[in-house]
């Protein structure tokens, strides 16, 4: 009977165990992004993301043709909602509920659709009037998933900046910035109440290029280090990461949601940059990622959360050519245009390269890269952005020096007479005469620059190199 007893302990004990390891990288996600003009096609990546362990996908949008490469994969998307239709969300219900009928109700649960982010760091917007609207646009957006019958099946939240912290250092202090105040508050008790998770994006790579002391960056990349003891929990912590979620930690549980679960959208580090750039290369890249997914699966969590890992999304699947900024923005990638890896950060399944790659049994010489031409760009909207959205970088633009008289009536670009043509043109209008800087080309998240000249017969469009 004894022996009996403990054959059953021993096959409970194994399927739980079974269980626990099928389910242990389930926490492990990437960024999409496709602000580039020479990404692999969507069913192309979701076949070789099955060949990995990585489990999940965030988009920064809604595209169908990504959305519906996922289907019947398994892998989890997050989707998001631009910042530039918050306010059509906040005010208007209907707008809610033909979003859902538009993006995620024609895709679930065949795409396994598991998040929706509404806007990209909109506390740190400087627009009070949109800082406002996130609130009851999230609150839409919910009731029109529950009245879709996806009610607990989909997380609504938003992303927020590390910047939204008054202070994290050490973790224990950490708290949010009080200027926030109510927002903050309301938000928080809107997670609370759906059960979704405050998502947050900590970049170590950040935290080294402002103090980039050898110790710093050992700290920052999970490598031997003599550890930092927080004065107020007397805990060492031995890595950034960890430090660094735990302010996060220590600012819910000072507002009183400790049962809020943090998700990571975001970390990761360039494999490369400029010359004038601290920090990046392949070698810390290779570190900071492989160690870092190497402390996900262990399960030892951090100090604060210990014994699970908190949903990670790696930055990013691949380099974004069309990026502006300094050089190690595109030189994020995790893979190539061959979709073999930049380097091995540990989520292969097997050994071999992806069966799609490009000559894979071909071993890679390490070359230097010849320097990159550099591509004349324009500034146009994304696909999907409202005519409302549009109307208003339109008067925006028009309305901050910009040059719009080939767009009134008997201008070279007054026709065709249509809100989506002569926002185009006023949006790379500001984006070329401006400076050509990063910003000059957001819109709110509604416009991205492209390759593609928009220019049409007598209607010309100044371009510039990116």
């Amino acid at each position: 009977m004894a022996n009996r007893l403990f054959t059953w302990a021993f096959i409970i004990i194994f399927f739980f165990q079974l269980n626990h390891l099928s389910r242990s990288e389930s926490f492990i996600g990437i960024n999409y992004g496709q602000v580039a003009d020479n990404l692999p096609s969507p069913d192309a990546t979701a076949k070789m993301l099955q060949s990995t362990s990585i489990e999940k996908v965030r988009l920064y949008g809604a595209d169908p043709a990504i959305i519906k490469a996922f289907a019947n994969t398994g892998i989890g998307i997050m989707i998001g909602v631009s910042n530039g239709d918050i306010p059509a969300m906040a005010t208007d219900p209907s707008f809610a509920k033909n979003w859902v009928n538009s993006n995620v109700s024609p895709f679930y649960p065949a795409s396994k659709i598991v998040h929706i982010n509404i806007g990209n760091e909109v506390l740190l917007s400087g627009d009070r009037n949109l800082m406002t609207q996130l609130l009851p646009a999230m609150q839409n957006l919910q009731n029109a998933l529950n009245s879709a019958s996806l009610n607990g099946k989909i997380k609504v939240s938003t992303v927020h900046s590390m910047a939204v912290l008054r202070q994290s250092d050490p973790p224990s202090s950490g708290s949010f910035d009080p200027s926030f105040g109510d927002l903050m508050k309301g938000l928080l008790e809107f997670n609370n109440a759906t059960g979704s998770p405050l998502v947050i994006n900590p970049y170590p790579f950040f935290a080294y290029q402002s103090d980039p002391r050898p110790e710093t960056l050992a700290f920052c990349l999970f490598q031997p280090n003599s550890g930092r003891v927080d004065s107020g929990t007397k805990i060492k912590y031995t890595n950034m990461f960890d430090a660094q979620v735990d302010a996060v930690r220590s600012a819910l549980n000072a507002m009183g949601f400790k049962g809020v679960e943090i998700l990571v959208a975001e970390t990761g580090w360039p494999y490369k940059g400029d010359s004038n750039e601290v920090g990046p290369s392949l070698e810390n890249a290779k570190a900071y990622n492989g160690n870092l997914i190497a402390h996900l699966k262990s399960m030892v969590g951090t100090p604060l959360m210990p014994g699970k890992s908190v949903d990670t999304y790696l930055f990013a699947l691949y380099d974004e050519d069309l990026k502006p900024g300094p050089g190690s923005e595109r030189a994020f990638g995790l893979f190539k245009l061959d979709m073999t890896m930049n380097y091995d950060a540990g989520f292969s399944k097997t050994s071999q390269a992806p069966s799609n790659a490009k000559n894979p049994a071909t071993p890679t010489i390490p070359t230097t890269p010849a320097p990159k031409a550099k591509k004349t760009v324009w500034c146009v909207p994304k696909a999907g952005v409202s005519d409302a959205q549009l109307q208003a970088n339109l008067d925006y633009a028009c309305s901050h020096g910009t040059d719009c008289s080939s767009i009134q009536p008997g201008g070279a670009c007054f026709e065709p007479n249509t809100v989506a043509s002569h926002a185009t043109y006023a949006m790379n209008q500001l984006y070329q005469t401006a400076g050509r800087n990063p910003w000059d080309c957001d819109f709110s998240q509604t416009a991205t620059l492209s390759t593609t000249n928009p220019s049409y017969n007598a209607c010309q469009y100044p371009g510039g190199e990116a």
